[in-house]
């Protein structure tokens, strides 16, 4: 799109017998779209990630009251995002990425958490479209992980545009209750303040958001995660339910596939994975798995819950799951390496189990508790 220059120029209005020749000064500013891929009207209409309303102490220009501005009509496309999802279920990522990217243009962005999911953004430049990314930097990562977003941002040429917690409500969390009192009370208060409530106000400013979200990451939340939908939990900019898309490009995908593709691409990656990380989030609340254990058992791993979400997806979890300090029979462990005994004598026990084994008095029986990787 051609570069558009407005300068400054008088308007002189007609003269009437009751007043002198008046002159209207029309001043306005000089600009040019930032991006060619987006017309006009798009451009004036995009709300940045971080933006709020500046309606206190705002000056009208006085062209404003002397021109009324155009009146455009602007039909609204309904989709029915279930059959999309769909028609999509046999595209490669690559494709549906350029899907997404044509269909919202700037009112669309990629959540980058500094893990695996940064496959989003190599798909996204294959498409050679423009693109935006942001990342939540909740105060808590681990150092790796910011000097990853900084190889990130060099290798792509890009700047990711962060979002960072409130610091009135992380100061009142902490001085109330400690800096990990996570361990004690579940996870979900202070993700809630380092997280979602962030995120809650980044995609206030899209249209939509392209996730990292694969079905095999977490079977009990994430078994059934559509290529794309209408978000369930949170807002986008005209507000209201239904006013935010949320894409999938990678649901379909396997874990393997994912670093295959990324090896082969030769595209850095977050230190931590070479350290036995796989599923990545705050420095506190993560940490290195064993062999043949899930992904998500490195996550909030003191909590006994079959429901591991932070919030940000907390769409995915069907009513009755259990997320945060259950006390839930059986321990998460969906889709990881069956125990290798098979013996009616032989108990799978939980953290709450195995206190309350610690608690018995009186027993007669003899038992034993062995702790083991499968």
């Amino acid at each position: 799109m051609a570069s558009l220059a407005v300068t400054s120029s008088s308007i002189a209005l007609p003269s009437s017998s009751s007043r002198a020749e008046q002159l209207v000064q029309l001043n306005t500013t000089a600009f040019q779209p930032l991006d060619r891929s987006v017309s006009l009207k798009r451009f004036v209409a995009v709300k940045a990630l971080s933006s709020e309303s500046r309606r206190n102490g705002a000056t009208v220009p006085s062209a404003a009251t002397t021109f009324a501005p155009d009146v455009i009509e602007k039909s609204v496309e309904v989709v029915d995002f279930e059959k999309l999802a769909k028609d999509l279920e046999n595209s490669s990522p690559l494709e549906i990425m350029d899907k997404a990217l044509e269909k919202y243009g700037n009112e669309i962005a990629i959540a980058f958490s500094g893990a695996e999911n940064f496959a989003l953004i190599e798909y996204a430049h294959l498409t050679g479209r423009p693109y935006r990314v942001f990342s939540l930097d909740t105060g808590r990562l681990n150092p790796e992980t910011y000097k990853f977003f900084d190889a990130v941002e060099k290798h792509y040429n890009i700047r990711i545009e962060y979002m960072f917690p409130d610091s009135v409500e992380v100061q009142a969390l902490v001085r109330t209750k400690g800096l990990f009192s996570f361990y004690e009370d579940g996870h979900q208060e202070c993700c809630r303040v380092r997280k979602v409530r962030l995120l809650r106000r980044a995609l206030k400013g899209l249209r939509a958001w392209i996730t990292g979200q694969r079905k095999d990451q977490s079977p009990g939340t994430r078994s059934e995660v559509p290529l794309v939908q209408v978000d369930p939990v949170f807002e986008g900019l005209d507000g209201g339910s239904g006013s935010l898309v949320k894409w999938n490009p990678v649901a379909n995908v396997a874990g393997n596939d994912i670093w295959n593709f990324l090896r082969t691409m030769g595209v850095p990656v977050n230190s931590l994975h070479a350290q036995g990380y796989v599923s990545i989030g705050c420095e506190p609340c993560t940490r290195a798995v064993l062999p043949g254990q899930h992904e998500r058992e490195g996550r909030w791993w003191w909590e006994d819950a079959k429901a591991k979400e932070c919030g940000l997806h907390k769409g995915n979890i069907k009513e009755g799951s259990v997320n945060g300090n259950g006390n839930d029979n059986n321990t998460f462990r969906a889709g990881s390496v069956s125990d290798i005994f098979s013996s009616n004598g032989i108990v799978n026990l939980n953290r709450p189990g195995m206190e309350n084994l610690l608690k018995m008095e009186g027993r007669k029986d003899p038992w034993i508790v062995v702790l083991y990787a499968p």
